[in-house]
C-alpha cells in the first residue's frame, strides 16, 4: 500500500480534484437554469436546456486547462522551482501529456452532451413554430419578437424556417459546427496508430486547435439560448402569470409581455490566461529558433541511426533532457523532440535519430546518408533547436539506487546519465548521492548495440580500474535473433568478451524476469527508495509500474518514472 501511495497517490488526488471539479460545475450550472429566470425557456425546452448549459460551463472549464500541459517552458519553470521541495510533485509534471489526453477525451464527452442536447433543442424549438394554437403557451412564446421586438425567445421564427438553415446562418450554429469538425479531426488523428504511422498528419491537423478556440470564443455571441431579463420579471413573474398568457400586455391584468435577452460570452474569461501563455510559448519558440546552431560532427550508424553532435551558444543541459529539432529544409512547420545522449560535463551535446519516418528520412539524406562519399560540412542542413526541457530523468542523482530500463532506441537519456557519471567519477566527484546503478537495456537486433557499446566498454573498464565494478550493474537483453546468428553466438560464448557488444558481461537472450529481478534489488537494498526510470513502451511501463507497486519486502520503496514526451 505503501508503494501504490508513493507511486500513484498525488496522480490519483489531482485527478480526483479534477472530476470533482467537473462533477461541481456541471451540477452548479444544472441547477442555474432551473430558477425562475429561465421557466418560459424550460416551457419550450423542458431539461434539455439544462442539459446543454451545464456541459457548456464543464467544456468552459477544460478548455481552460487542455493548453497548460503543452506549454513546455512554464513547466520546464515549474518542474526547477518545485523540484528543490518536492520532488513527488515535480514528477506529476512528467504526466503532463496524459492530463492533456485526459482532459481532452472530457472535452469531448461534454461536446458529445452539449450538442445532443441542442439537436434536442431545436427540436422542441420547431415543434412550438409548427403546432401554431394560440391556446398553447409555447407557441405564445415563440410569437414574441414578431412585432419589430428583437427580444424574441425562440430563434426558429416561422414554421417555414428549417433549423438546418439556422444551424449555418447563426453565429452559435456556425461556430459550432466549425469547432466540432475542428475537434473530430484533432482527436482521430491522434490516435496512437495515426501518431506513430503518419506524425506529419498528427502534427497538421493537431494544429486546427487555433480554429478550435477562435470558434469557441465566439460561439456564445449570438445568445440563441435566451431567458428573461431581470427586469421583465418583475413585470410578469412565471408563477402568477404564466397560466393569464391570454391577458399578457393589458394593463389591468398586471402581466406584462415577457422580454428575453442571452447571457452574456464567458468562454473568453476562462481561456484568455492559457492563450495568452500559449502565445508566450510560441513566441519563445520562434525566438530559440533564430539562434544559430552548429552541426560539428556527424556519425552514421548501422543500425539507421543517425547521431547528430551540435553546439549552441548559451547552451545549458541536465541529463535526461529533450530537445525538440526543426529542419527548415525539410518543413518551416515541424518541430520533432529527442532526447540528448550527451552529459553536461560536454562542451557539445548530441541526438541520436532514429530513421523511422519521412521526416527522419529527409534529415538522414540531407546529412548525407545516402552517399558514400563524405558530406562537407558546408553542405550540412540548417537545423533549430528548441529546449532543452526536463523530464524525469532529471530526478536519477536524487536516489541511492536506480534502475535504469531502456527499450531499443529509448536507451537515449540513459545515454547521457552513464557518460555522466562517467565524467563524475573522473573528476572524483564526492558529492553524487547514487551508490548503485542498475541498467537493462532490451533490443530486438544487434546492430542496435554498436553506438551504444564504446559507452558501456568505456564505463566497465572504468569503473574496474577504480575498483567500483559493483557501482554499475548491467544487463542487456536482445529480445529476437536469427538462428544464423544464434550459432554464431554459441561458438564465441566461452570468449572472454561478448560477441555481441564486446564487454565481459554477457548478453542475455529473452526478457527479464521482472518479479526476480525486483526481489533480488529488494533483498540488497533493504529499506532504501529506489528509483526506477523508464524509457520505452507502455506495455513495458505498465509492467514495470505493477512491479514498484506490488514489491514492499524489505521496506523498500519503488519510484516509477517514465519519460514522457
Amino acid at each position: 500500500m505503501g508503494n501504490f501511495v508513493a507511486n500513484e497517490g498525488l496522480s490519483i488526488f489531482v485527478i480526483l480534484v479534477w472530476l470533482g471539479i467537473n462533477a461541481y460545475l456541471f451540477v452548479q450550472f444544472y441547477m442555474n437554469f432551473l430558477v425562475e429566470r429561465w421557466f418560459y425557456t424550460r416551457v419550450l425546452l423542458g431539461h434539455a436546456l439544462s442539459w446543454a448549459r451545464a456541459p457548456a460551463a464543464c467544456l468552459n472549464f477544460n478548455c481552460m486547462l487542455i493548453l497548460l500541459p503543452v506549454c513546455r517552458n512554464l513547466l520546464s519553470f515549474l518542474r526547477g522551482s518545485i523540484q528543490c521541495c518536492s520532488r513527488t510533485a515535480a514528477r506529476q509534471l512528467d504526466r503532463n501529456i496524459t492530463f492533456h489526453k485526459l482532459v481532452a477525451y472530457m472535452i469531448a464527452f461534454h461536446t458529445a452532451v452539449h450538442i445532443i442536447a441542442h439537436l434536442f433543442n431545436f427540436e422542441y424549438f420547431m415543434d412550438a413554430q409548427l403546432n401554431r394554437n394560440s391556446s398553447h403557451l409555447p407557441f405564445i412564446l415563440s410569437e414574441i419578437g414578431d412585432n419589430e421586438n428583437v427580444s424574441f425567445l425562440n430563434p426558429i421564427r416561422s414554421n417555414e424556417t428549417s433549423p438546418t438553415i439556422v444551424m449555418f446562418t447563426t453565429i452559435a450554429g456556425l461556430t459550432g459546427v466549425v469547432i466540432t469538425l475542428a475537434l473530430i479531426l484533432i482527436i482521430t488523428s491522434s490516435m496512437e496508430v495515426i501518431r506513430r504511422s503518419y506524425f506529419e498528419v498528427f502534427w497538421y491537423t493537431h494544429h486546427l486547435f487555433v480554429i478550435f478556440f477562435i470558434g469557441l470564443v465566439f460561439h456564445g455571441f449570438g445568445r440563441i439560448v435566451r431567458g428573461q431579463t431581470l427586469g421583465s420579471l418583475n413585470r410578469n413573474k412565471p408563477d402568477t402569470c404564466a397560466n393569464r398568457f391570454e391577458e399578457w400586455g393589458k394593463n389591468e391584468s398586471g402581466c406584462a409581455v415577457p422580454e428575453f435577452a442571452g447571457n452574456p460570452p464567458m468562454t473568453w474569461k476562462w481561456v484568455v490566461g492559457p492563450m495568452f501563455l500559449y502565445v508566450c510559448e510560441r513566441l519563445v519558440r520562434i525566438y530559440r529558433s533564430h539562434q544559430k546552431v552548429v552541426i560539428t560532427k556527424v556519425v552514421m550508424h548501422p543500425s539507421k541511426t543517425l547521431e547528430l553532435q551540435m553546439k549552441k551558444k548559451g547552451f545549458h543541459m541536465e541529463v535526461g533532457q529533450y530537445v525538440f529539432i526543426q529542419c527548415p529544409s525539410i518543413s518551416r512547420l515541424e518541430w520533432h523532440p529527442f532526447t540528448l545522449t550527451s552529459a553536461p560535463e560536454e562542451d557539445y551535446f548530441t541526438v541520436h535519430v532514429r530513421i523511422v519516418g519521412d521526416w527522419t528520412q529527409a534529415l538522414y539524406e540531407a546529412c548525407g546518408g545516402n552517399k558514400s562519399e563524405l558530406q562537407e560540412a558546408w553542405k550540412l542542413p540548417k537545423v533549430a533547436i528548441d529546449g532543452p526541457f526536463g523530464t524525469a530523468s532529471e530526478d536519477v542523482f536524487g536516489y541511492e539506487v536506480v534502475m535504469l530500463v531502456g527499450a531499443g532506441i529509448g536507451v537515449t537519456p540513459f545515454a547521457s546519465i552513464l557518460k555522466s557519471v562517467w565524467y563524475k567519477h573522473i573528476q572524483n566527484n564526492e558529492g553524487v548521492f547514487t551508490k548503485k546503478i542498475y541498467f537493462y537495456w532490451l533490443c530486438p537486433e544487434t546492430e542496435a548495440f554498436e553506438w551504444f557499446a564504446d559507452l558501456l566498454q568505456s564505463l566497465e573498464r572504468q569503473m574496474t580500474e577504480r575498483d567500483m565494478a559493483d557501482f554499475l550493474s548491467y544487463n542487456i537483453y536482445l529480445t529476437r535473433w536469427k538462428e544464423t546468428e544464434a550459432a554464431h553466438f554459441r561458438v564465441h560464448h566461452e570468449a572472454e568478451n561478448d560477441p555481441i557488444t564486446g564487454l565481459k558481461q554477457k548478453t542475455l537472450y529473452g526478457k527479464p524476469n521482472w518479479d526476480n529481478e525486483f526481489t533480488t534489488i529488494a533483498s540488497a537494498h533493504p529499506g532504501t527508495k529506489v528509483g526506477v526510470f523508464l524509457c520505452g513502451p507502455q506495455m513495458l511501463g505498465k509492467s514495470l509500474e505493477k512491479q514498484c507497486i506490488s514489491h514492499t519486502e524489505a521496506g523498500v520503496k519503488f519510484i516509477f518514472n517514465k519519460e514522457n514526451f
